[in-house]
């Protein structure tokens, strides 16, 4: 079984160093949120302004909706990577 690695463990923090989270400064947070977004506006698009004309361009599958969907399921990926593995930053105390 492998170890996992942690950008700063226990024995890798300088005495009188706090280690805190690096929350919605985490690049992750911002591709996932804006991956998240434009996922949203696609389902939009494609459940309410996808008309025969443009389906029929893509063999008759909705494109918008399809695409949507997984830019919504990737943005959530990336916003649970950020919850359930927080990146941890030390600060000096002062």
């Amino acid at each position: 079984m492998a170890q996992q690695e942690n950008p700063v463990g226990a024995g890798d923090v300088a005495p009188g160093t706090k280690v805190v989270s690096a929350g919605a400064f985490d690049i992750r947070s911002i591709i996932g949120g804006l991956i998240g977004i434009y996922g949203v506006v696609l389902i939009i698009t494609g459940l309410w302004f996808t008309d025969a004309s443009d389906k029929a361009k893509a063999d008759g599958e909705n494109l918008n909706l399809m695409v949507g969907i997984g830019l919504l399921a990737f943005g959530v990926i990336f916003i649970a990577w950020v919850l359930l593995r927080p990146l941890k930053v030390p600060v000096p105390e002062e």
